[in-house]
């Protein structure tokens, strides 16, 4: 193969992106489990643990139950007491090993092929990976971007089956027959300063695109000096008073003559559109944000190896307070829906 060649490479294809070995983490022993969880909860002592109370580092081990009992509050606590995997029934490796397969998957991953791939039952399946979903939220906090950002929107939900007989059917474009359960995505990206793509994503899900919610959620994540890249909906209008605005009509161009596009924004949907038709296959719009974010997510770290990936979701895993969003789920505790505005 020609260096030439190599260089044009797809990072996904080349050697470096893929430090992880599902082999290798099948492999481990319960002990070595427990060590690597240990290590990615308390990185700052080296895996020495820290009282999640009190916050000492004195501590007493319990060897017959695999906890500490802290010398300073005499609170006892164990590798997962105070995180997403608190109160665990299964072995700690099926918990790495879920994350080590999540990691793997570029477009999503169905709870169906994990309580396969696991031998668990769906139910501890489905509720494994919306805890690990659950860790990748709010990675952005107040960050503002800046520079050339795009915005645009994609609806989700909005589907309504066609009555059979021509006489039955009704005009969908009318708002009182359309989905009340249909949701508005918007993704903010900002492009990548070496030009590979974009380098950070935000979603938000609204429940319609519309001047109102489009400018809020602009001046609270846009910088006011940026420039922003986006479509002709008359929803993108408001923005001009606040920004720089570059806008591509889609009937004309995917890209305009100055190079305004919301191809990044694009490439955001796409991977959703895969993961929601491929994957998944269903949202209820009461989780429909945990999934969207799962797709920033991994656009945002489409250029890292799985190593860096697993180690990275697993390290978050284990500083997520326990959930009260899934802990009781299948007992009658139900989340709420997540709305930007």
């Amino acid at each position: 193969m020609s260096r030439k060649h190599q260089h044009g490479q797809h990072f996904l294809l080349k050697a470096e992106a893929r430090t992880l070995s599902l082999a290798q983490i099948f492999r481990l022993s319960d002990q070595a489990a427990f060590d690597l969880f240990k290590e990615a909860r308390w990185p700052e002592t080296d895996g020495d643990p820290i009282c999640p109370r009190c916050g000492c580092v004195e501590h007493y081990w319990i060897g017959s139950r695999k906890q500490w009992r802290c010398k300073g509050c005499k609170h006892t606590f164990s590798v997962t007491s105070g995180t997403l995997f608190a109160h665990h029934k299964m072995p700690l490796r099926v918990y790495i090993a879920a994350i080590a397969l999540y990691t793997n998957t570029a477009k999503g991953f169905s709870a169906l092929q994990l309580s396969r791939d696991l031998d668990v039952q769906y139910k501890t399946a489905f509720v494994l990976m919306h805890k690990m979903r659950e860790s990748l939220i709010d990675t952005k906090g107040d960050e503002m971007l800046e520079g050339e950002v795009e915005i645009d929107g994609c609806y989700v939900g909005n589907y309504i089956r066609p009555e059979n007989k021509k006489e039955d059917r009704k005009d969908r474009r009318l708002t009182e027959n359309q989905n009340p359960n249909k949701r508005c995505i918007i993704t903010i990206r900002e492009r990548s300063a070496h030009g590979e793509g974009a380098s950070k994503t935000k979603i938000f899900v609204v429940k319609s695109e519309n001047q109102a919610n489009l400018k809020a959620l602009a001046q609270a994540n846009i910088k006011s000096d940026a420039i922003v890249h986006a479509d002709e909906a008359t929803g993108y209008d408001a923005l001009h008073a606040l920004y720089e605005m570059k806008r591509v009509n889609h009937q004309l161009h995917y890209m305009g003559e100055n190079g305004e596009c919301t191809n990044q924004a694009e490439s955001y949907f796409s991977r959703f559109r895969r993961m929601h038709k491929g994957q998944v296959h269903k949202m209820s719009s009461q989780h429909l944000h945990a999934y969207a974010n799962e797709c920033a997510y991994r656009e945002d770290t489409r250029r890292w190896s799985n190593g860096e990936i697993f180690a990275d979701i697993t390290r978050r895993c284990s500083k997520k307070p326990t959930s009260r969003n899934w802990c009781g789920y299948w007992q009658g505790n139900r989340t709420t829906e997540r709305l930007a505005t």
